[in-house]
């Protein structure tokens, strides 16, 4: 085990990367990272299918943005492809572009619709709901009961094992509406992706020679082994750290099924949707986005499950409240021994690649003025 350790991180994912590569190029600190799983990246991580296909393990990371100043960061690590992701709905056997747009509905209703158009149609159709508490609300007071039905409920049902009325509105809220033909799934500024993938982007980040990383290693067997001379990045999952001692925080996980199949192209787009059809939630073929050109392609079939990795917290009231105690927990934690949680898993939040790197970065900052303190 090294020793004179400074900064010791818990995770080889986005946060726990940049928050390492920070610390030693910007201050000279030695860091140790220890990850439980045998790579880095974590859900990020990408690599090459047994077929030659580079496929992204833990499904689809698009990396989106409107801040240039994340980019050029970035851009210390990796050249950049073009990464515009488009996404389709399977429903009432058609593909529907997805989020609704002026497309979406032109085709659903068979009837060509302008923005305005669109706009009293909607509010015509709409449920008036002014103040939603769920997210079946939320859905009904935006797009009324035949869309939400389409598009909404049937997913929902299946990515979350919960009715859309028994999740906050934050769920389906974060979906747009687009009163514009904008087929693409997200409209932020910079879409693009890794010119040679996401792990090797932050396999660049980390190296240094003040940064050593121990894989396959549970935190909880040596941390009483290791004390760092600085302070602890923990970037697991928060109720783990204090050993589930208010019980443990709900999560969704996935399993994923990768089928190869000997053509260059099957689907139309990186992702479609099924909200009413098969037990899987989406397939992906990430052949789209990655720019690599190959004979044959992966599709990853994605089905969502109570057991597992953790991937989504379950935004509940309760869960909130449970999360709210280890919150607590952890502001003393850092006040006393200097430990410091970051990160989706450790925040109880789901959060976008670009999103965990901010965060990151606005933790160290903080790690950095508390040090010099």
């Amino acid at each position: 085990m090294p020793e004179n350790i400074d900064l010791l991180i818990i995770g080889a994912g986005p946060v726990g990367c940049v928050i390492a590569e920070r610390a030693a190029n910007l201050l000279g600190w030695k860091v140790l990272i220890i990850e439980k799983r045998s790579h880095l990246a974590g859900n990020c991580f990408d690599k090459y299918h047994e077929s030659g296909v580079m496929i992204h393990q833990y499904g689809p990371h698009y990396f989106r943005t409107n801040k240039k100043e994340l980019i050029d960061y970035l851009s210390n690590f990796t050249t950049w492809i073009p990464g515009n992701y488009y996404v389709k709905s399977f429903t009432r056997g058609a593909f529907f572009p997805f989020p609704i747009n002026l497309k979406t509905l032109s085709q659903f209703y068979k009837r060509h619709f302008t923005a305005d158009e669109a706009k009293e149609w909607l509010e015509k159709i709409r449920i008036k709901i002014d103040h939603p508490t769920n997210s079946e609300e939320f859905v009904l007071s935006r797009v009324g009961k035949e869309l939400y039905e389409a598009f909404y409920l049937g997913y929902t049902l299946k990515q979350w094992a919960r009715h859309p009325r028994d999740l906050d509105p934050s769920v389906c809220g974060r979906i747009p509406i687009r009163f514009n033909e904008d087929e693409r799934y997200v409209d932020h500024a910079f879409q693009l992706m890794p010119e040679f993938g996401f792990t090797s982007m932050f396999a660049n980040m980390i190296k240094h020679k003040n940064i050593n990383i121990i894989f396959d290693t549970d935190y909880r067997e040596v941390r009483k082994s290791i004390t760092p001379l600085k302070a602890t990045v923990f970037t697991g999952a928060i109720d783990e750290y204090f050993d589930h001692k208010f019980g443990k925080l709900p999560w969704r996980s996935l399993e994923f099924d990768f089928k190869v199949v000997a053509k260059e192209f099957l689907q139309p787009c990186v992702q479609i949707n099924y909200p009413n059809d098969h037990d899987y939630t989406r397939s992906v073929e990430i052949k789209h986005v990655t720019g690599q050109k190959h004979s044959s392609t992966v599709i990853s079939y994605e089905y969502s499950k109570d057991t597992g990795d953790p991937f989504y917290p379950i935004p509940a009231p309760e869960n909130k409240q449970l999360f709210d105690k280890y919150r607590e927990q952890a502001k003393e934690e850092t006040r006393q021994k200097h430990v410091y949680f970051c990160g989706r898993l450790a925040r109880y939040t789901y959060i976008n690649t670009d999103e965990a790197i901010e965060s990151a970065l606005t933790e160290f900052e903080k790690i950095k003025s508390e040090a010099a303190l």
